[in-house]
Parts: structure tokens; C-alpha cells; sequence
């Protein structure tokens, strides 16, 4: 895998994260502002594009801002279970970072918090 590169679009407020090439795809909506696309086959992260960026990074009194990853939900098994495999595992993790909220005992709910990117902005 080569190093990423960065895409920002500032008047969408998004940010692409490109990390290969990839012809065939799959796009994964984790969240309304987090979409993970894939190659299945060879089970790598192509890229991440993070929507209204700014607030993803967006710091609260109480720590960084985190969303619940509610495109997990509805997936399959198999490619939840590889879905959560790559973002467990560089160099997504070094972007996102996994965890749960567990409102009682029983209850987990996975979430994700981006992590504020220092990177050369690249502009069509």
C-alpha cells in the first residue's frame, strides 16, 4: 500500500483519503459522514471519504466527538466482520478510532471518532 493522499474540498467541507487504486469497489456508509470504500476481494481499505469534515474533528468539553456506526447494522456477517477487521488495522485505525458505548450491561453500541489529520492539501 502506497502512502495516502489527501483531497479537501473546502466548500463541501470533505476530505478524501485515497490509500490504492481500486477498480472494484465497494462503498461502505459507516455513518451520514463517514463512507469506507473497500476492495472486497483483496479485503483492503481503498479510501475514506469524511463529509462536513470540521465537525468530525470537532472537539467537546469532554473529549473528541464520536458517532455511533450505524451502517454496521444492516450488513452482513461476513463483510461486517471484515469491515471492522480494517478499521481495527492500519493505516485506517491511524484515521478512525473504534469503540463502544455501552448503555447498560447488556448493550454495546459500536461508535467512531476521526482523528484530526495534519496533510498536504491536494486541490483539482
Amino acid at each position: 500500500m502506497t502512502e495516502p493522499s489527501y483531497h479537501y474540498d473546502q466548500e463541501s467541507d470533505t476530505l478524501y483519503i485515497s490509500f490504492a487504486p481500486g477498480k472494484h469497489v465497494t462503498g461502505i456508509e459507516l455513518t451520514d459522514h463517514i463512507l469506507l470504500r473497500i476492495n472486497q476481494q483483496e479485503q483492503q481499505v481503498v479510501g475514506i471519504t469524511l463529509f462536513d469534515y470540521t465537525l468530525l474533528i470537532q472537539q467537546t468539553d469532554v473529549g473528541p466527538r464520536s458517532f455511533p456506526l450505524v451502517g454496521l447494522d444492516p450488513m452482513p456477517l461476513p463483510l461486517r466482520k471484515m469491515v471492522l477487521d480494517i478499521l481495527r488495522h492500519p493505516p485506517v485505525r491511524d484515521i478512525l478510532a473504534i469503540s463502544a458505548y455501552s448503555p447498560n450491561l447488556t448493550e454495546i453500541t459500536p461508535i467512531i471518532a476521526v482523528q484530526p489529520l495534519v496533510f498536504v492539501v491536494s486541490t483539482l
